[in-house]
């Protein structure tokens, strides 16, 4: 072979991987443009059912004589002042209207004016009225705690029995938990989940409003649950996000003794219940806070507990 030829032999191969090169190139394209909705599905869909597995595999619930009593505080002063301060009844204008329907109409409120964000500076105050001023005069958005914390306050002054629970992962290293409203349904005898933050709520195929419980169970076993945006079907759960990181942060749970306002406006007092398998401790508990391995009573209707 000649020298002319080797660089002929030469210049072509330098075409064809050029080529390949190429190829690949609009091939990784294509999957992370054309293709990049099936690939987060595909990657949401295995995070579930490791997050699944884990439920699955936590040590069952046990009763727990541990003494403890949840309290739903009122105070017909805070509460008047916050439904003047936010003109609730210009929003909740139906007087036959259930509970979950004016649930729903406060989390609509709040999620409609307030985004989801992480905020850079952390309210010094952390009541309805004043974290509606902060989103007004610091910082327009915050994150899921500072929401069920105002929703939590819209709901008391209306009567309203709702806890707001701290949700969280099996790893204790993962700090990226979730916070939203319990809500007591009495015309349903049961309590449902609501979650202003992320605008949704979850049901069964019938539509009826699921529990934290619940939904824990439905994971476990496999049950169907619908996810019912606050907006309507065109808000966007980023292909199986949403039912992921649920999925992930059903594990254990967080919530107060006692309700009422100005639950985390410094100083804090009082002191948390926890609800986790058997076994399973929080490395941040406090001294005071109890723990327990009894989800009937941790779940328990507000008047039987």
């Amino acid at each position: 072979m000649t020298p002319t030829d080797m660089k002929k032999v030469l210049k072509t191969i330098g075409y064809t991987l050029g080529g390949l090169v190429i190829l690949l190139i609009i091939a990784c394209l294509l999957i992370r443009f054309a293709f990049k909705e099936q690939v987060i599905a595909y990657i949401n869909k295995q995070q579930k059912k490791e997050y699944v597995e884990l439920l699955r595999n936590a040590t069952p619930y046990t009763t727990h004589t541990t003494q403890y009593h949840f309290v739903y505080r009122q105070d017909t002063l805070r509460a008047k002042q916050i439904r003047d301060f936010f003109r609730l009844d210009t929003l909740l204008t139906d007087s036959a209207a259930t509970t979950w329907e004016k649930t729903l109409t406060l989390a609509k409120f709040v999620a409609s004016n307030i985004p989801h964000a992480n905020q850079t500076k952390y309210p010094q105050k952390s009541n309805a009225i004043d974290l509606w001023k902060y989103t007004r005069e610091v910082e327009p958005a915050f994150n899921c705690r500072l929401h069920s914390i105002l929703l939590h306050e819209l709901l008391l002054s209306e009567n309203i029995i709702n806890r707001f629970v701290t949700c969280l992962p099996a790893d204790t290293l993962d700090t990226d938990c979730h916070v939203v409203n319990l809500v007591w349904l009495p015309e349903q005898n049961k309590w449902a989940m609501i979650d202003s933050d992320q605008q949704a709520w979850l049901g069964t195929p019938e539509g009826i409003p699921l529990s934290l419980e619940e939904m824990r169970e439905r994971y476990i076993a496999d049950a169907p649950m619908v996810i019912h945006p606050l907006f309507g079907k065109g808000q966007d759960f980023n292909h199986g996000y949403y039912c992921s990181y649920w999925a992930k942060n059903l594990y254990w749970f967080i919530c107060w003794e006692e309700t009422g306002y100005d639950k985390e406006t410094l100083p804090i007092t009082g002191r948390s219940i926890i609800l986790a398998p058997p076994g399973f401790t929080d490395p941040n508990a406090k001294k005071e806070d109890i723990h327990t391995t009894d989800a009937k009573r941790f779940w328990a209707a507000p008047d039987s507990e």
